[in-house]
């Protein structure tokens, strides 16, 4: 079998998703998780390309490493096109031998994977609401940002008591049966994160993620030190050898890594097993499409170290439209399918519906004009 040609397809302004062709008439699908700037993942892939046209699909260490290892210039465009590429190289895999991904890494560890949810509100009473809403449709778990609106410009004191409020509101709404993660997205120097930390810890949330920014392993590793709360980040980190550092300064309680970014199945099945070394968890990172559900469903699958998975619905247009059948749901789980490869399949007609717009510039300034991490 040989690889005959690749195909990309920007949709919206978020998803690059990666079709792999072979003679056998056997195709794989994987997507790139460098949502920010995918054309610069598509340069990557122009690239790369002319090296693996006429290659068997077969060999997706060796490619991982032949490309990687090419030259000097790496980070997130370069992370996000091996990452499409494996994805889908897996996929086809799975099909040629007849058998889901997972069962070529091991097979499973478990039958379904279980799910938290976004929810979202301005005050603390929508958030609340929202939050009663997801747990209606079975969800066990959900997720929020702690930071009311214009949080940027408030005085620390008032954040705080801001933040505590609705995690207050959302415990009570939701007792004490479901679990809450709250996720700072790294806008918190490591001092304000910890002295957050502390006022949340009898909340007892399931992780804290990403209290500050993940630059610095030792930044995380004080939050780490400074709180009770477990600590979960590593959606930004690009290679095993970055979440290494985290996991050596003990700065984690679990691993994010995003399969569409950090070298897709080959690789976060390296950091899982990494992070399994230091009795650390695994929550798989995934903003992005059903594409990027299924390739972490099969991870989820055969891993011993899964705590539980990011899921932000896709029973609505455009996630809805673009795949030809959506894994089944029951109550805040994902069955693992037994389906060949991924086990999810792009609807391509459909991506028409959704073409690329070039992503705004829009990041967040203080009323003093300085810039907030985001």
């Amino acid at each position: 079998m040989k690889i005959t040609g690749i195909e990309t397809f920007l949709v919206t302004e978020r998803w690059l998703f990666v079709r792999i062709d072979t003679d056998e008439g056997i195709s794989g699908v994987g997507e790139s998780g460098f949502w920010g700037y995918p054309r610069g993942t598509l340069g990557v892939l122009d690239t790369v390309e002319k090296y693996i046209i006429g290659k068997n699909p077969l060999q997706m260490e060796h490619y991982w490493q032949y490309i990687y290892r090419n030259n000097h210039f790496r980070g997130a465009a370069l992370g996000g096109a091996l990452s499409a590429l494996d994805i889908a190289l897996w996929d086809i895999a799975g099909k040629y031998y007849e058998a889901p991904v997972y069962q070529l890494l091991g097979g499973k560890t478990r039958n379904k994977v279980r799910l938290y949810i976004h929810v979202r509100g301005e005050t603390a009473e929508e958030l609340a609401e929202d939050a009663v809403r997801a747990v209606k449709k079975g969800f066990t778990a959900v997720r929020f940002s702690p930071f009311p609106k214009d949080f940027e410009n408030m005085t620390k004191s008032e954040l705080i008591s801001s933040s505590v409020s609705l995690m207050k509101r959302v415990r009570e709404a939701v007792g004490e049966k479901i679990d809450i993660c709250v996720d700072v997205h790294g806008r918190l120097p490591p001092s304000e994160a910890i002295v957050l930390g502390k006022e949340l810890e009898k909340y007892r949330l399931l992780f804290y993620e990403d209290p500050t920014v993940q630059d610095s392993a030792d930044a995380v590793a004080q939050v780490a030190r400074g709180t009770s709360i477990p600590i979960a980040t590593g959606e930004r980190l690009h290679t095993i050898y970055e979440f290494k550092e985290l996991l050596e300064r003990r700065a984690v309680a679990m691993v994010r890594p995003d399969l569409c970014l950090a070298g897709g199945l080959t690789q976060c099945k390296k950091i899982a097993a990494l992070a399994e070394a230091f009795q650390v968890g695994v929550v798989p990172h995934n903003p992005l499409s059903p594409i990027s559900t299924a390739a972490c469903v099969q991870l989820d699958a055969c891993i011993p170290n899964f705590v539980i998975q990011e899921y932000m619905g896709e029973d609505k247009p455009p996630k809805s439209e673009i795949v030809k059948t959506a894994l089944k749901l029951d109550k805040g789980s994902i069955i693992i399918p037994d389906t060949p490869g991924i086990g999810i399949e792009l609807e391509e007609k459909a991506l028409k519906k959704y073409p690329y717009t070039v992503r705004v510039l829009d990041t967040t300034l203080r009323d003093d004009g300085s810039v907030v991490d985001v």
